[in-house]
C-alpha cells in the first residue's frame, strides 16, 4: 500500500502520541494531528503534520484515525459529538484505538465503532523511548480482515505486532503486561530501600541482579533511576497507577485476588499525592517511609500498618488518608476498597 496516499488522523499528541506521529511522518504518511492542549501538537507542524482545531477536522477524509489518550472517557469524548471524529469518518475508514483503557471501556469503544467504521483494539507496550525508536510492541485484536489495511501503520510505530482474534483481547493483554511491570517496579523500589538500609550500594545490587539469570533490563534501569533520583518521565506514575487500578478492577470482576497490586496502589497513591504524578514510574520509590515492625503471633515480623487484619482502606482514600481525588485528575481510576487478603481468597 502506498503510504503517501494514506491519510491518518492522530488524536492525542502527548508523551506517546508525539513520537508515534513522528514515525508515521518518517514513513511517508499524510498525517493530521489534534491535541486538547494545542501547544503540544505545534512542534509537529514543523515536521510535516497538519494541525487541526477539532477531532472532526483532523479526521475529515482520513483513511485511519488513531487515538492515543489518557483513558476511555477521553477517547469517547474525542470520537463522539458534533466535533467528534466519528461524525465525519467514512464507513471505509478504520479506527486504531491505542490508548490503555481497560476491559469495560474497550467494549464500549468497540460498540461506538460498530456500524460506523472498522475497529482495531491495539494498545501498545513500551514507554516513550521505544516509541521514539519505532520499537513498540503492538497488541492488536479484532477482525483479521482489517489486518492488512492497518499493517503499514503498525509496522511504522512498532517492532512487532501480536494479533489476537477476540476483540478486546489486546486491551486484556495490555492490562496483564502492565500489571506485571508495576509489580516489577515496586519490587525493585523495595530492593533499593532494603539495600540502602543494610548499608549496601544499591547500584551494585542492581548491577548484580543484571548479571544473573534473574535480570530484567527494564527493572535494572529503573533501579539506577531510583538511586539517582532521576525521574524524567518515560511512563508517568499517574498513568502507571491508573493502569494498575484498571488491572485491579479487572481482577475483581473475575473474582480473583491480586494482593501485590492492591499493596502497591496504596503506596503509589502516596507518591502521587507527594507531587510525583507526572514523574516517571520509578518515582514510586518516594512513597517509602519507615514503619516500625510489629510481630504476629507466630513471631514473624509484619508491618504495623499492613497486618492481615488491617482496617480496610476506603475507595476514595489512599492508605495515608490522602483523598485520591486530590492526588490525581478526576479521570483516573479509583483505588477499590482494600480488604484483608484472607477475605478475598476463595
Amino acid at each position: 500500500m502506498d503510504t503517501n496516499a494514506m491519510k491518518i488522523a492522530v488524536l492525542g499528541t502527548g508523551i506517546m502520541g508525539t513520537p508515534i506521529t513522528r514515525n508515521l511522518l518518517r514513513a511517508g504518511f499524510d498525517v493530521r494531528v489534534w491535541n486538547r492542549t494545542a501547544g503540544k501538537a505545534e512542534p509537529l507542524a514543523a515536521e510535516g503534520a497538519h494541525l487541526a482545531s477539532t477531532p472532526a477536522e483532523a479526521a475529515a477524509g482520513a483513511d485511519i484515525v488513531l487515538t492515543m489518550l489518557a483513558d476511555g472517557q477521553a477517547v469517547a469524548d474525542v470520537m463522539t459529538g458534533e466535533q467528534g471524529a466519528l461524525s465525519v469518518l467514512s464507513a471505509e475508514a478504520v479506527w486504531i484505538q491505542m490508548s490503555t483503557v481497560g476491559v469495560p471501556w474497550a467494549r464500549r469503544l468497540a460498540d461506538l465503532a460498530e456500524g460506523h467504521v472498522g475497529y482495531v483494539d491495539a494498545p501498545v507496550s513500551g514507554s516513550s523511548l521505544p516509541a521514539e525508536r519505532g520499537e513498540l510492541l503492538v497488541l492488536a485484536s479484532g477482525d483479521r480482515a482489517l489486518g492488512e489495511r492497518v499493517r503499514p501503520v503498525l509496522e511504522a510505530v512498532g517492532r512487532r505486532t501480536v494479533w489476537l482474534d477476540r476483540a478486546g483481547d489486546g486491551s486484556r493483554l495490555k492490562l496483564v503486561l502492565n500489571n506485571w511491570l508495576a509489580v516489577l517496579v515496586e519490587g525493585m523500589a523495595e530492593t533499593v530501600d532494603l539495600s540502602t538500609a543494610l548499608g549496601l550500594d544499591p547500584d551494585l545490587v542492581a548491577d548484580t541482579i543484571g548479571s544473573t539469570a534473574l535480570q530484567s533490563p527494564y527493572a535494572v534501569d529503573k533501579a539506577h533511576a531510583m538511586v539517582k533520583g532521576d525521574f524524567t518521565p518515560g511512563f508517568p506514575l499517574r498513568h502507571a497507577r491508573k493502569d494498575a487500578a484498571l488491572a485491579l478492577q479487572a481482577a475483581d470482576d473475575q473474582d480473583i485476588a491480586v494482593p501485590l497490586t492492591e499493596a502497591l496502589l496504596r503506596r503509589w497513591s502516596r507518591a502521587v499525592a507527594l507531587g510525583h504524578g507526572d514523574d516517571d514510574v520509578s518515582s514510586a520509590i518516594t512513597a517509602g517511609t519507615p514503619v516500625r515492625a510489629a510481630e504476629s503471633a507466630d513471631g514473624v515480623p509484619v508491618r504495623a500498618a499492613e497486618s492481615a487484619d488491617a482496617v480496610p482502606v476506603r475507595a476514595t482514600e489512599s492508605a495515608d488518608a490522602v483523598p485520591v481525588g486530590a492526588a490525581e485528575p478526576a479521570d483516573s481510576a479509583p483505588v477499590r476498597a482494600t480488604e484483608p487478603v484472607a477475605a478475598r481468597v476463595r
